[in-house]
């Protein structure tokens, strides 16, 4: 009889903390429970509270991986664009988040890793190295990348031009880029308020691109990122 053996996470010594800051997280069967939960909850607030309603789930792309790019009003963003996904798949969906806000003081921390499973992103020191994590984590079947590519949110209620990462990301790749746009975040819960508004939520989402033909240069990247933005106005 072979004899028994027993493997630990390779974050089995890290502690809670350490384990919810890191990327890529391992499976957690209290984590999945956890965020099921929170999301169900999640959900339920924003269609009662905020009447969020939902257009273009078709264009959704199945059995593969993709990315999800939207304009940014509010911290309701994230969780609309979540809202949209079978409630199976949130452990497979990242929203990319800033890591000098949301992945530094323990009640947020813990509020970003566990309910919306979100990705740090260092849009400071090596934004290099996050893109090529995002690209790794595309590379993998199933899933789903959530970016906000004006890197914060609107102060005005208007969207901002878009960074070029997101075309650095997808050029020369097969990856579908879906655009989407939330109509109401902003009135509902904007920059500086401590907590948001009854007010109505849309989100529309359009058909996927893909940027397969243009190269990873700065003018390409730039073009794309412009596309894109344009993709999201016109679905206003």
């Amino acid at each position: 009889m072979d004899e028994w053996h027993y493997d630990p996470t390779p974050d089995f010594d890290q502690t809670p903390i350490e384990r919810l800051r890191g990327f890529p997280r391992h499976p957690n069967l209290f984590v999945y429970a956890a965020r099921t939960l929170a999301n169900l909850i999640v959900r339920l607030i924003l269609r009662l509270g905020n009447r969020l309603e939902i257009e273009g789930r078709e264009h959704l792309p199945a059995g593969e991986s993709f990315v999800m790019v939207a304009n940014h009003a509010s911290h309701l963003d994230a969780p609309a664009l979540l809202a949209a996904l079978p409630l199976a798949q949130v452990h497979r969906a990242f929203p990319a988040a800033a890591a000098d806000y949301f992945f530094t003081h323990l009640p947020v921390l813990a509020f970003s890793a566990i309910v919306m499973n979100a990705m740090p992103f260092d849009r400071k020191e090596n934004p290099k190295q996050s893109i090529d994590a995002c690209r790794q984590l595309l590379d993998a079947r199933g899933h789903v990348l959530i970016l906000f590519p004006e890197g914060t949110r609107t102060t005005d209620g208007s969207i901002g031009a878009f960074k070029p990462g997101i075309g650095f990301l997808a050029a020369g790749t097969d990856v579908p880029i879906v655009p989407c746009h939330i109509d109401g975040a902003f009135r509902a819960w904007p920059k500086g308020a401590w907590v948001p508004r009854p007010r109505k939520l849309k989100l529309r989402i359009g058909a996927p691109v893909r940027f397969r033909d243009m190269r990873r240069v700065k003018e390409d990247a730039v073009q794309i990122a412009e596309t894109l933005r344009n993709r999201v106005i016109a679905l206003q």
